[in-house]
């Protein structure tokens, strides 16, 4: 991926242009994520990199991109290689330790309170998607807190299923995501499916044990449901 990647228009016909972000980028990277965090409602649905953190992945360029308005940078996101399924993910899920070299995570995305309802997060993550070396990488982990709506449905829109419910990060609830880079949707018309409420971690738990995975969302009333379908484990 070439330093500079597109442009584009958000919805009030700003003009912007992507590109990938290197070690340069580091004190704008910090200082969004500064604004980001301070602008949470609530906090724990983000787990803030640190600078060593963000300096790993910059030192992989084709691995982060930020989005521009002029010089300012509205947003960004970033794709981790880890060494050894740093964050255990992939042993999470049930995959075998011979495979943790071909797992990339999808790690952190961030958008300027200011430009959020222009579908940055899930653009970018397209765009990083696109650019993946699939002969090197197998499979994109993620994790996403319940009810980080904006999160999950960026998730489901990069085709990512949850296949784990657990705590991590020191005791935070989490939904644990996967995409098989190297597959097509397994969706199926003909599959069990269940519609679970978010709220009912029990239930969602116990399907995913039996070996449903959770493939969409949906808004009834004032309460969300996630779409559970059979799927075999990985």
């Amino acid at each position: 991926m070439s330093a500079f990647i597109t442009t584009g228009k958000l919805n009030d016909g700003q003009e912007f242009s992507v590109r990938s972000l290197n070690l340069h980028d580091i004190d704008e990277v910090m200082s969004l994520q500064k604004k980001v965090v301070l602008a949470l409602a609530e906090p724990d649905f983000l787990q803030p990199l640190t600078v060593e953190e963000y300096t790993k992945i910059l030192n992989n360029n084709d691995l982060m991109i930020g989005v521009f308005v002029g010089e300012k940078m509205i947003a960004f996101r970033a794709m981790l290689a880890p060494e050894n399924d740093d964050e255990g993910l992939g042993a999470d899920i049930g995959l075998r330790v011979e495979e943790f070299s071909s797992i990339i995570y999808s790690e952190i995305s961030n958008v300027d309170p200011d430009f959020r309802g222009n579908g940055l997060q899930t653009y970018m993550g397209k765009i990083l998607l696109r650019n993946l070396d699939r002969k090197k990488y197998k499979y994109m982990l993620a994790t996403v807190a319940p009810f980080n709506i904006a999160s999950l449905k960026d998730k489901f829109a990069l085709g990512m299923e949850i296949a784990e419910l657990k705590e991590k990060f020191g005791g935070k609830l989490r939904y644990l995501f996967v995409k098989e880079l190297t597959k097509e949707s397994t969706s199926s018309s003909t599959s069990p499916t269940e519609y679970i409420n978010m709220s009912d971690m029990k239930q969602q738990k116990m399907l995913l044990n039996e070996g449903y995975r959770g493939i969409a969302m949906e808004k009834r009333g004032n309460e969300w449901f996630i779409r559970f379908e059979s799927r075999n484990r990985i």
